[in-house]
């Protein structure tokens, strides 16, 4: 009994292992909120970049869903402060293939904000039904006004070679409450001030417009998750050589993501030791090589990468790098 258990233990460890392996990486852009601009000054008094907050949304719900590895915000930030990313450029395709080929991720998310606002109604209910009530309101009666909030998002996850769109999703969401305006009722520090509007907050959450926020990004992930499959599966076979080795086992090889590689990916080191040549023509048929360990891939840029070496011997300048064999 304690062999089958085991055995079974064995296979799903096997199997979650290999459904890890199985996750794409992807990098999700800050979307673009042009359309709705001029309705987003109106709401928090000033221009808010509600785009960048969407994509945070966006991120932790499909990190939290766990169908995708999600490359961290800093990292994605820090590649556009480089790459001169501009506003212009979140809703482009080919400008998101190149960030995705310099980040090393299967597919880049981008984005449209189309409708971020209110819908507001209100109904005058007539005098005569309310009797003496009316009398307290003027002659025109009560208004009962109530609020709507909608918020509509748009997707598309981009190929990184081809810049072709492997799938599009669009998410809405709406909420709606009685006498209270879109950041009424926990809205009192929503508004963003002199500063940036955190749509990750709860105070925002707590208001009709940050309700309707949450449930369209939740609509998007959710259809997102569900096209994962879309995404193709590439094998990529890396041959480099290392560039530099430092004493502590940091190693940087001269190959990086327009090659393929990505972060947590795994290589061999090996060490030529002689060639074999053709007796007759005298040339190089076999290079002989011992292998001396292997390093973790921990940062990637276009035409390098920095990885972390385990083994027993010690990396030099040119040994060779390659995929597992």
């Amino acid at each position: 009994m304690f062999r089958k258990s085991a055995l079974i233990l064995v296979v799903l460890t096997a199997l979650t292992s290999a459904q890890a392996q199985e996750k794409k990486r992807v990098a999700v852009m800050n979307f673009d909120y042009a359309t709705v601009r001029s309705y987003v000054a109106s709401i928090f008094g000033t221009d808010q970049d509600v785009g960048k907050g969407i994509a945070d949304l966006l991120v932790d719900k499909l990190v939290s869903d766990g169908t995708y590895r999600v490359i961290e915000r800093a990292a994605l930030d820090k590649i556009l402060a480089e790459q001169n990313f501009s506003n212009s450029d979140r809703a482009d395709a080919n400008t998101a293939a190149k960030i995705a080929r310099i980040l090393g991720v299967d597919a880049i998310i981008i984005g449209s904000i189309t409708q971020f606002g209110r819908d507001d109604k209100s109904t005058n209910v007539g005098g005569g039904a309310l009797g003496g009530v009316t009398g307290r309101f003027g002659i025109g009666g009560v208004r009962k006004s109530q609020s709507t909030a909608v918020v509509q998002v748009t997707a598309r996850m981009i190929d990184t070679s081809t810049a072709e769109i492997l799938a599009s999703a669009s998410g809405k969401g709406e909420s709606s409450r009685s006498g209270t305006g879109l950041l009424g009722a926990g809205g009192g520090g929503a508004g963003a001030g002199g500063g940036g509007i955190d749509m990750k907050s709860s105070n925002f959450g707590a208001t009709i417009l940050g309700e309707a926020t949450n449930k369209a990004v939740a609509d998007l992930a959710q259809q997102l998750d569900a096209k994962a499959g879309a995404l193709p599966t590439t094998v990529v076979l890396i041959s480099g050589l290392v560039a530099d080795a430092e004493p502590d086992g940091t190693v940087i090889i001269n190959v990086g993501s327009k090659a393929g590689v990505k972060v947590g990916d795994q290589f061999d080191i090996r060490r030529k030791v002689r060639e074999v040549k053709d007796p007759s023509t005298g040339k190089v048929i076999r290079s002989i090589e011992d292998s001396i360990g292997a390093i973790i891939i921990t940062e990637v840029d276009e035409a390098s990468a920095v990885g972390k070496f385990t083994g027993s011997g010690a990396v030099k300048v040119g040994d060779t790098v390659s995929s597992p064999k």
